[in-house]
């Protein structure tokens, strides 16, 4: 029987799910893991990510240690949100300690 290959997205939802509440990975540190992919398809696959997935998208950030601000303004708020009630602390700057919170991967 034929193995079913997973889908560049599936990769990213994969790992993205490893991700531990309070921590946070780059877009370019989950892209390294998939083949042929980029940041910007990382981010492109968590916008994509279906709601029954149960993907949590708010815990990757740009390699600055901030998360990237959308165009309506809206969802970056609320990933903020979601991060701070999972404890991830942000400056004075909007950015996180990368060292301190960041994921450490596989």
């Amino acid at each position: 029987m034929k193995e079913q290959v997973k889908s560049r997205y599936d990769q990213v939802y994969e790992l993205v799910r490893l991700i531990p509440p309070g921590r946070v990975a780059t877009y370019g540190q989950i892209a390294a893991y998939v083949d042929r992919c980029t940041p910007r398809m990382v981010g492109y696959a968590l916008a994509a990510s279906p709601p029954d997935q149960d993907v949590p998208w708010h815990r990757v950030i740009n390699s600055q240690g901030m998360v990237s601000i959308r165009a309506n303004g809206e969802r970056d708020m609320l990933q903020r949100l979601l991060l701070k009630a999972e404890g991830v602390f942000f400056n004075k700057n909007g950015k996180v300690d990368l060292n301190a919170v960041g994921w450490k991967g596989l």
